[in-house]
């Protein structure tokens, strides 16, 4: 039995159905991706009397799932695919289909009592996936300029524009919908505030973090860097020395906050630009001194969200 008894269930999530498995009760179970298939989960989950259900993001196919189990109280987390693929390699677990998965779900959610993921938050659900379709978008637009570089027909050409000019539109309309939202959201418009009086950070940078980091304010300095990818980890065994090397984190988040903080190290953030500069002296790689500013930087912010306090170049001096 988990911790405190504690009964959790791991449910693997396909298009057209999921796969449970209550480990301490040695129960399996099938349901098919329906509203009835939903109500059956909820009512095996009630006559085991599991309280917590633990499930892999799944490129969208477990937002219904997740959504009818909250709405009848049932604890739901979602975490990283890897981590559970890391952990079943780790345990020796090798072999792979659904019924193995939420088995290896069910056991890493007990060898992890606290659901390693994050808190559901409605608001802040609805916000990420506008800010992922936002970027989804921006990845397109990037695609179709880098083929406008190339000699094409011109018909093909005026496709791309076209497709260019409606994709700028839609662009121009889900920003409006995110700032719109974060007014609207009290306590997304108070986390703005301070982000964007960082100079250089502005409203998609914030939108970007207030998505994507709610832990931000609640952690240690050292988890924010991880949680971003920005935190360095040591390479070493015996006398040899590594490389140090970040690795992990939130990819797309990362990549915003890097555009970001390439503008403010480089145009908009005078403490920052001389840290940057500073970095560069000593030799350091422009990429490496780069990573250096987004984690100085990270740790700032989570610093004045934990404080509730706006920027100020002398308090937050970048040494």
């Amino acid at each position: 039995m988990a911790q405190n008894d504690l009964v959790v269930a791991g449910i693997d999530v396909a298009k057209d159905k999921v796969d449970a498995c209550i480990r301490a009760l040695s129960q399996r179970r099938t349901f098919e991706s329906t509203a009835q298939g939903r109500r059956q989960l909820i009512c095996w989950l009630r006559r085991h009397k599991a309280t917590k259900v633990v499930m892999e993001a799944s490129g969208g196919y477990e937002r219904e799932w997740a959504k009818a189990l909250r709405e009848k109280d049932v604890e739901v987390r979602i975490v990283d695919p890897k981590r559970v693929r890391h952990f079943a390699r780790s345990a020796g677990r090798l072999a792979k289909n659904d019924t193995i998965d939420a088995d290896t779900i069910a056991w890493f959610a007990e060898t992890f009592v606290e659901a390693p993921g994050q808190a559901y938050d409605a608001e802040r659900e609805k916000l990420m996936q506008i800010v992922n379709a936002r970027q989804g978008l921006l990845e397109m637009q990037t695609e179709l300029q880098n083929r406008g570089e190339h000699s094409v027909p011109n018909v093909v050409q005026r496709m791309q524009a076209r497709l260019l000019k409606k994709i700028a539109a839609e662009l121009a309309t889900l920003e409006a919908a995110i700032a719109a939202m974060i007014k609207a959201t009290a306590h997304f418009a108070e986390l703005a505030e301070i982000i964007q009086s960082v100079p250089g950070l502005g409203e998609i940078t914030s939108a970007g973090l207030i998505a994507a980091m709610p832990e931000l304010g609640r952690v240690s300095n050292k988890v924010a860097a991880a949680l971003l990818g920005v935190a360095p980890y040591d390479d070493d065994s015996g006398k040899r020395r590594g490389e140090r090397q970040i690795k992990g984190g939130r990819r797309r988040v990362r990549n915003v906050f890097y555009m970001a903080c390439l503008g403010a190290a480089t145009r908009h953030n005078p403490a920052l630009q001389a840290f940057y500069r500073r970095l560069l002296a000593k030799g350091k790689q422009p990429k490496v001194a780069l990573t250096a500013c987004m984690r100085k930087l990270i740790v700032i912010l989570n610093t004045m969200i934990a404080r509730g306090e706006k920027w100020d170049a002398q308090r937050h001096a970048v040494g």
